[in-house]
């Protein structure tokens, strides 16, 4: 344990100029005392470690002294080499920098540890899109990439679902690939909304400008988007239908839908007391009528639609046509 809080200490001060006593123990979650005992070690042990006095002192390492890596465990550099999507990487033109940050860590490493980032390779892989779906690469991406990183406004021409196109000019906050679909969570520059997200792949035109600006230290991109996911997910569910299901049915609903959880919980939740042939009336919400049919048909003799009346009948002539195919 010990070991592993005074490598940690080292990797803190080299990355920040400075760090006082509390700070330090804020971070390595041990006293004050202890922080001077552990600095104490390392400069004993040859790190130098300096110590400031008085009021605004603290802790610094001398002449831009820098450690390699020889303090991480087996798992931990495996994992490291876990950390990058290479896909993505090579999507957003980061391939090249992605491969010299491998290099140099390997390089770091103890020779016992060489055979980390194989490992990882030879037993772990991403594959981000869904089957049966050729990925494609927005050809913008790099240069939305670019700005993303560099914290860089851009003006850009975006089509609309409807097929409009807008200009917009948007300040990049963060890319997210979702399912082989990249989407840009960027905020209005002319505008006082909020952040919005839009789909890569519906822009026509990106021109990075020279202003940088000023990123909002509040933006969580991971609670963004599930926020908004959630949102979304929520949006699209307008209708609702009743439904009858079989054991089996009830067993291949979740998976007939979008939405599983929420079949799950409508199931547990929503159902009535099974008949006296185990058969379930569960409410459920959709996205319309015509989802619902393509959804829920594939369950055919498992599934009875009791409402609304126009689904129910759909449902009846899909039944006398195969019945009338069959025959």
């Amino acid at each position: 344990m010990r070991a592993a809080r005074l490598i940690k200490m080292v990797l803190l001060l080299q990355a920040r100029p400075a760090m006082t006593a509390a700070e330090l123990a804020r971070e390595l979650e041990v006293s004050e005392r202890t922080v001077t005992r552990d600095a104490q070690a390392l400069a004993e042990a040859g790190v130098p470690v300096y110590a400031d006095r008085g009021r605004a002192g603290g802790y610094r390492l001398v002449g831009g002294y820098r450690t390699r890596l020889t303090g991480l465990a087996r798992s931990e550099a495996e994992v490291l080499f876990l950390s990058g999507v290479p896909g993505a990487l090579r999507e957003m033109g980061l391939e090249d920098a992605a491969s010299a940050a491998r290099l140099k860590v390997s390089a770091a490493l103890l020779p016992s540890l060489k055979d980390a980032p194989t490992a990882a390779a030879q037993r772990f892989h991403l594959d981000a899109p869904g089957w049966w779906q050729e990925p494609e690469t927005p050809e913008l991406l790099p240069a939305v990439a670019e700005a993303v990183w560099d914290d860089r406004r851009v003006r850009a021409g975006y089509r609309r679902p409807d097929r409009s196109e807008v200009e917009r000019e948007l300040e990049p906050y963060g890319l997210v690939l979702k399912a082989g679909v990249w989407y840009l969570c960027a905020r209005p520059a002319d505008e006082d909304g909020g952040f919005r997200v839009y789909r890569l792949d519906r822009f026509t035109a990106v021109a990075v400008g020279e202003d940088r600006f000023v990123r909002d230290a509040d933006f969580d991109l991971p609670g963004f988007w599930a926020a908004r996911s959630a949102e979304f997910a929520r949006s699209v569910l307008r209708e609702t239908v009743v439904v009858r299901v079989s054991p089996a049915g009830a067993a291949r609903l979740p998976y007939a839908t979008g939405d599983r959880d929420a079949v799950r919980e409508a199931l547990a939740e929503r159902a009535g007391e099974p008949d006296e042939d185990g058969w379930v009336t569960v409410t459920l919400a959709v996205e319309s009528q015509d989802v619902a049919y393509g959804q829920l048909l594939t369950l055919g003799p498992e599934l009875e639609v009791l409402e609304p009346a126009a689904l129910r009948e759909r449902f009846a002539d899909a039944a006398r046509a195969l019945r009338q195919l069959y025959e």
